[in-house]
């Protein structure tokens, strides 16, 4: 069974520089994602979507491969290939896996303009370890399918990154009492 988790970001960039982070993870097989998000809620109101990668591009690639394949059967490849890519990419632009498109617009309505939010579907994860590194990452969770307990921990992990930061700024200077 997998966890939704919703975390919004002041902007794009640190919602993409958590993201990096969490497919990092990924490599050391602390955390398994089934999928990774970015929505940014740009000034007009639009929400833009920038998924992990692009199941258009995967279909186009997808449907050359098999209408070259066809095409050589009849004798006309770069016709194929071209007929193949086509279909895939409409197919692709049609597929969605992972969390749905309209779900995340939906969620995303409540960002302010500029914000971003970042839409994990995790399968998997060691969470103390995971949490250990979200350390100073910043963010607000703004939705979770994680237990009280887990949430809670996850909110603090977020939280403390804003104390670290007040706490290493420099204190404001006294000036010397006589």
């Amino acid at each position: 069974m997998s966890d939704l988790l919703v975390i919004e970001f002041p902007s794009e960039e640190k919602a993409e520089e958590v993201r990096q982070k969490l497919l990092g993870l990924q490599k050391e097989y602390l955390i398994e994602l089934g999928d990774a998000v970015i929505a940014v809620k740009q000034p007009n109101g639009h929400i833009k979507l920038n998924q992990l990668f692009s199941t258009t591009a995967v279909g186009a690639a997808g449907g050359a491969f098999w209408g070259t394949l066809i095409g050589f059967i009849f004798l006309m490849p770069l016709a194929g290939a071209a007929i193949g890519a086509a279909s895939g990419a409409l197919s692709g632009k049609l597929t969605d896996f992972g969390i749905n498109d309209d779900f995340i617009r939906e969620a995303s309505a409540s960002l302010q303009s500029g914000n971003a939010a970042l839409f994990l579907l995790i399968k998997k994860m060691t969470t103390d370890k995971v949490l250990e590194d979200l350390k100073g990452s910043g963010g607000k969770v703004l939705r979770t399918s994680f237990d009280n307990e887990k949430e809670a921990e996850l909110q603090k992990a977020l939280a403390d990154a804003s104390a670290a930061v007040q706490s290493a700024a420099p204190a404001p200077e006294q000036a010397p009492s006589t």
